[in-house]
């Protein structure tokens, strides 16, 4: 089958079923999700004095391993577990907890449109697993005091609703003091000084990644990041970790999920970034840190415009893949939209408006060389019929009907191929947008971030693929590949069923966009083949005409001639 099509119909088909399969993959086989290692449960026979610091009595405490998540050398280990709350930060749109080992221990956004379907606010830290801001010293005789002395705080609550507060922690162990000092701020960031009264070697872990909503989100990558100095992102996704790797240099690391970040930042460029793998093959990220450590933190949703507010170089910690050089310049034109027609779901198809404008002399050019295709196309039938078993001869009798009729057999691919890095990059910041979650377009859309559960736009944008379809002249040659692709629609449908609200939109309004651009070429083509039908039906009446007055003028002739005889 592959033999007989032409090279036009080979690359279309290429086109086709790579898109196909691009959707396909990622809709059945999303990025696997490992499942949380589970640490050994801690069963604490006391409870802590928060007057004096002291654990009543001896916790029994696991391993480092299952602490920290990943292996640790023998004279490294500690053991650690405290969730009792010591400090409460909160605002109006999260509750951050502190615990007694003076760790980020929890925060929970009070915002509806980040609940999950079951209507429970979001939580950012996972309850397993390492959190921000846990300490762990190389020696482990420290380690061991470190686990029953607990921190006292000079506060038990902040609100900072309406600016910034501080909060000492403190830690008395034997022969050394740690001392916290963390500034909160409302848009959720934090800024951190770790003292130590001696100096000690120890690491400050940045935490588990948030995992939010974990079964709604997809086909989105998970894991670790860093962004260092020369601007450099190195991605290291769940399940991808191999052992440890150390950054200098660093702007920026964080652990991230599709919408929400831990992100700790502004170190010296001599701070040491280490990320370690568990057991599970997942990125752990902590820093070597000095006596006296400043450094600042952000906890909650990859919203660009608060990390831009907090700094720029924030920006960095959402992930666009591949195509971040085009995803980031259409998400800042796509917020740009926004700011004037104060709707995601308008803006969005404002931006499908401008991309099919900027595209237009692309796509017009291979909507007009696949209609002159389609014209010759028994033109070459006929000469495939007449060359048969003589390829040479057909391909060059083909060539020259195509330069004849200033046919381009690539014409209509190449626009189409053009046009993929611009779909994948679309693709990469509709799904990676949190400021899609909880925002309404009109009718039945109120979230664009989640799936059409009516599935009602799916369809309309199935129904349009197969309106296009039938528009798009086609010059198959084989009635198998003319069905395959006839069964294109249907099977966009199925994919899309589950994708994003904003995602199909944008894909029905680039559809129908395509529709109104495919219905004006085909105008033109039909007014341009009527119109030679109206100039070669002219010629031939003005030719009947001539032979008609020919006639008339011989015979006249005639007569007259006749006359003269006699």
């Amino acid at each position: 089958m592959l033999d007989k099509m032409t090279a036009n119909q080979r690359l279309m088909l290429a086109v086709a079923l790579s898109i196909v399969f691009f959707v396909a993959y990622t809709a059945i086989f999303p990025p696997e999700q490992p499942e949380v290692a589970k640490t050994e449960q801690i069963k604490t026979q006391g409870i802590v004095s928060s007057q004096n610091g002291q654990l009543s009595s001896t916790p029994q405490v696991a391993n480092v391993e299952s602490v920290v998540g990943h292996e640790i050398s023998a004279d490294e280990k500690i053991a650690a577990n405290d969730l009792s709350t010591l400090v409460t930060v909160a605002n109006s749109d999260f509750i951050l907890k502190i615990d007694t080992l003076g760790r980020i221990s929890s925060k929970e956004l009070l915002q509806a449109k980040y609940n999950s379907k079951d209507d429970h606010h979001a939580q950012l830290i996972p309850a397993d697993g390492t959190k921000p801001l846990f300490i762990r010293f190389l020696d482990t005789g420290l380690n061991e005091a470190a686990v029953k002395v607990a921190y006292t705080a000079d506060v038990s609550d902040l609100s900072v609703e309406n600016g910034a507060k501080k909060v000492t922690l403190t830690q008395n162990l034997p022969n050394l003091t740690v001392t916290k000092e963390i500034t909160f701020y409302a848009d959720g960031h934090y800024d951190a000084k770790v003292s130590l009264s001696d100096d000690k070697r120890y690491f400050i872990y940045l935490g588990q990644r948030p995992k939010v909503n974990e079964k709604e989100q997809m086909m989105a990558v998970v894991g670790a990041l860093v962004y260092t100095d020369d601007k450099l992102l190195t991605i290291i996704a769940d399940g991808d970790a191999e052992g440890r790797k150390s950054f200098s240099a660093v702007e920026l690391t964080a652990t991230f999920d599709q919408y929400t970040a831990s992100i700790m930042y502004g170190f010296s460029k001599d701070t040491n970034i280490i990320i370690e793998r568990d057991r599970e093959d997942n990125p752990i990220v902590y820093f070597e840190a000095i006596q006296n450590m400043r450094f600042s933190g952000y906890i909650g949703q990859k919203n660009y415009k608060t990390l831009n507010n907090i700094s720029p170089v924030l920006t960095n910690a959402i992930e666009y893949g591949w195509f971040t050089f085009a995803s980031k310049p259409l998400f800042q034109l796509l917020s740009w939209l926004h700011d004037i027609f104060g709707n995601w779901g308008w803006s969005i198809i404002a931006l499908t408006l401008l991309i099919r404008a900027v595209l237009y002399p692309l796509t017009y050019k291979g909507m007009v060389s696949m209609q002159k295709l389609k014209n010759i196309a028994p033109q070459v039938k006929a000469v495939q019929a007449k060359y048969k078993g003589d390829p040479q001869r057909t391909n060059a009798a083909v060539m020259d009907l195509y330069k004849k009729h200033g046919a381009n057999p690539l014409g209509g691919c190449l626009p189409m191929l053009l046009q993929i890095p611009v779909f994948f990059a679309i693709y990469r910041v509709l799904l990676n947008a949190v400021e899609l979650q909880g925002a309404s377009w009109m009718f039945w859309i109120n979230d664009l971030s989640r799936m059409d559960t009516t599935y009602i736009l799916p369809i309309l944008m199935g129904a349009s693929m197969y309106y296009q379809q039938k528009l798009t002249p086609s010059n198959f040659t084989d009635p198998m590949q003319e069905k395959i692709f006839k069964f294109l629609p249907i099977i966009f449908t199925f994919f899309f069923l589950t994708f994003p609200s904003g995602l199909v939109l944008y894909w029905f309004v680039n559809n129908l966009f395509s529709i109104a651009q495919q219905f004006v070429v085909n105008q033109q083509f039909k007014n341009a083949k009527d119109a030679e039908i109206a100039v070669s039906d002219h010629a031939h009446k003005m030719e009947h005409k001539e032979m008609e007055k020919k006639k008339l003028e011989k015979k006249h002739s005639k007569k007259s001639t006749g006359r003269k005889d006699d």
